[in-house]
């Protein structure tokens, strides 16, 4: 009986994870045929500002699979148009491929959200449905009882331990933006978005227009980062207004201050090489704090802004001693701005409107006795500003 398996997503990009992941899915079912199915529009999923044409994505899966025998890349979802449904290509798939055994190829996490799927049912009666474990904590844990849900509906599982990093195609495309992206995709596929310019590779993003520059922005945050970010920087410019500081500069430093925040610590460490700067000791143990540094970079290097601002960006979560203006009015306004909701906060904003060195160090001093109620290891920088406060 032959044996084929379904590999559907966005593939926008594909990357060298679903390359990886595929092949080890294919040796370990010992599949026949592999179908590559980029999706149309998904339901209940938002089409993202960053992304290829269906033809684009097509091309880029052709690219990224060439070496793999057994890959075949589908427009049957494309071509349908509208909503795409698993079921309605299962059943298209089937009706070519009466007698094959059919293995769904799933995302851990769109196996775990399975039996809510629209036709759950019908497809467990199809296809067996095959989670490739990333290995992170408590993952496989959750499979296993994700699993015995499915088979209790009638489904068949397969749980594979992927030996392959993970990665997300939304991670890849904002590595490509802030131009560290190389090492995660086929070489074809990376000189591909090259020559089409996409996901900003190749657009001049310098010195940007303010309009324009929140849109870029926006589209490389998390979802739920966007109100963070704008409210700190119109608090930004009113603190600048309030304090004499240029307003343009602390609107810019207040949008840009967390444009990498989205990358996890290992991504933050790939971007920081790929950039070629020498972390110390601190920030190679605590790499999820790099992402004021590794923003301050992007904006250098990817939007053209100014010693100022690229200095306010790289000390909003640390400080520094002796801090500027600029930098003292982006730390407290990250701290203070209207979405955030802590003891204190209040105290915060009263005082950064009548002494901003005393937010600053208000600032410090609760980030130091958070700190130390987590168990948490305190920045050498951060010592040092509120030091440098204290004198």
């Amino acid at each position: 009986m032959e044996k084929i398996g379904i590999f559907g997503g966005s593939f926008n990009p594909p990357h060298l994870g679903h390359v990886h992941a595929a092949r080890y899915a294919a040796l370990s079912l010992g599949l026949d045929r592999l179908m590559l199915i980029p999706s149309g529009k998904t339901p209940c999923k938002p089409v993202p500002e960053l992304t290829a044409s269906p033809e684009q994505r097509i091309k880029m899966l052709s690219i990224a699979f060439g070496s793999v025998p057994i890959a075949e890349v589908s427009s049957m979802e494309l071509d349908r148009g509208g909503e795409s449904y698993t079921w309605e290509t299962v059943q298209q798939i089937r009706e070519g491929n009466p007698e094959a055994e059919l293995f769904l190829l799933l995302g851990t996490d769109m196996f775990l959200k399975f039996p809510q799927w629209v036709d759950a049912d019908k497809l467990c009666g199809e296809v067996t449905l095959v989670s490739m474990n990333r290995g992170e904590k408590g993952e496989r844990e959750n499979l296993i009882r994700a699993a015995a849900r499915i088979e209790g509906m009638g489904g068949k599982t397969v749980l594979l331990d992927n030996p392959v990093k993970s990665i997300s195609s939304s991670q890849v495309r904002r590595l490509l933006a802030f131009e560290g992206a190389d090492s995660f995709l086929p070489e074809g596929v990376l000189s591909y978005i090259r020559r089409e310019k996409l996901y900003y590779v190749g657009a001049d993003l310098k010195n940007l227009p303010m309009e324009r520059l929140e849109q870029v922005v926006v589209s490389l945050l998390k979802a739920n980062r966007v109100k963070h970010v704008l409210g700190c920087r119109d608090t930004a410019v009113e603190l600048a207004k309030a304090w004499g500081a240029d307003p343009v500069d602390a609107g810019r430093a207040g949008l840009l201050h967390d444009i990498t925040k989205a990358l996890d610590g290992e991504l933050q460490l790939t971007l920081c090489g790929a950039y070629g700067k020498l972390l110390d000791d601190f920030s190679r143990k605590y790499p999820k704090t790099l992402h004021a540094l590794t923003g301050s970079l992007v904006a250098r290097r990817i939007f053209g802004e100014n010693n100022a601002v690229v200095s306010a960006i790289e000390f909003h979560t640390t400080g520094k001693a002796d801090m500027s203006l600029l930098e003292a009015i982006i730390y407290v306004a990250d701290y203070m701005e209207p979405n955030r909701d802590f003891p204190g906060v209040e105290r915060l904003r009263e005082l950064a409107y009548t002494d901003i060195r005393g937010a600053l160090k208000l600032g410090l001093e609760m980030t130091l006795e958070h700190l130390k109620e987590q168990g948490g290891e305190v920045s050498p920088a951060s010592r040092q500003a509120l030091d440098y406060l204290n004198r």
